[in-house]
């Protein structure tokens, strides 16, 4: 069955996240540069199908671009021309990386580990999915 995967852009490094066959459950997949990206998420599609994806818009506390915006803008538009016959959403990632070091700390996770900005992007990829997936535009996939 077709997963949803997650992406949490980065100007350097892109966390991803995925969900299991029956689009319920939200897993951080991994942390790649993010040069790769389109690449990556062509082959993954093609070795596990994809249903759709969920891109992490930042923004501002007030609702503005941050300087990341306009680089996901870019890549929205990349990702639709790459795989048109796929649906690409658009979710507000606010607060995720904040969430990511709650949810590494509430884990248990050492300080070193919660340093490891990869494994922040992978968790903050996984928030972003598990937001999509409990809220209306679930609906639409």
């Amino acid at each position: 069955m077709p997963r949803i995967l997650a992406i949490d852009y980065g100007n350097k490094r892109v966390g991803l996240a995925v969900t299991d066959p029956l689009c319920m459950i939200a897993s951080p997949l991994e942390t790649i540069h993010s040069k790769d990206l389109v690449a990556y998420v062509q082959a993954y599609h093609q070795r596990e199908p994809l249903r759709a994806i969920v891109v992490g818009m930042p923004r501002t506390l007030l609702n503005e671009p941050t300087d990341v915006t306009s680089a996901v803008v870019g890549l929205l538009r990349t990702l639709r021309r790459a795989l048109p016959e796929l649906p690409i959403h658009e979710l507000d990632e606010r607060f995720t990386s904040r969430m990511a070091h709650a949810t590494m700390l509430a884990g248990g996770l050492g300080q070193k580990a919660r340093r490891d900005k990869a494994t922040v992007d992978r968790i903050s990829a996984t928030i972003i999915l598990q937001s999509f997936l409990e809220s209306p535009l679930m609906r639409e996939v």
